[in-house]
């Protein structure tokens, strides 16, 4: 696939800028800009907290999932959930799109972005907290990153030049 018609996925943590990032960088690179959890709720006609509570945390994966493999895209940044990572299918099929950056903060600021985790649509079964889908998730997003870029201390611009700069779309 020709460099301008890769994709660009970006996968990591709820609260890491994913989408904020992602509007930046696509207007960066003259690509679109996809979030796929706006994407499903579009598709379902509900939020994705709606999602979960009617149909439960596997039932909505499946749906995470086959959303994600419908997507026929070319030359788009993407902007995945942060359970994208459970499906193999789904990240492979993405992976073979374009290169895949993990937008990534420690955890400590994440639970200062995140205060309130109910009614966000976040996969995680009761009891959990962000500190145990931080433990679960982290080394799935590492395994599936073709880089991995620490936003901490960075502004968003800060964060863009460095995905343009490591994916070398900067010149």
């Amino acid at each position: 696939m020709p460099s301008d018609e890769r994709n660009l996925i970006q996968i990591g943590m709820l609260g890491v800028g994913k989408s904020t990032v992602g509007v930046l960088l696509a207007k960066a690179t003259r690509r679109s800009f996809i979030d796929t959890d706006v994407y499903i709720q579009a598709g379902q006609g509900r939020s994705l907290q709606e999602i979960i509570d009617a149909q439960g945390l596997v039932a909505f994966c499946r749906i995470e999932e086959q959303c994600i493999l419908s997507l026929k895209l070319r030359g788009h940044v993407i902007a995945t959930g942060g359970s994208a990572v459970y499906s193999n299918a789904a990240m492979g099929f993405l992976r073979s799109t374009g290169p895949v950056v993990h937008l990534d903060l420690a955890l400590d600021l994440l639970e200062k972005r995140l205060e309130n985790l109910r009614g966000r649509g976040v996969v995680m079964a009761p009891g959990r907290r962000l500190k145990d889908l931080y433990v679960e998730r982290q080394p799935l997003y590492r395994a599936w990153a073709d880089i991995t870029l620490d936003g901490a201390g960075k502004t968003q611009d800060q964060v863009v030049a460095e995905i343009l700069r490591q994916l070398r779309l900067d010149s």
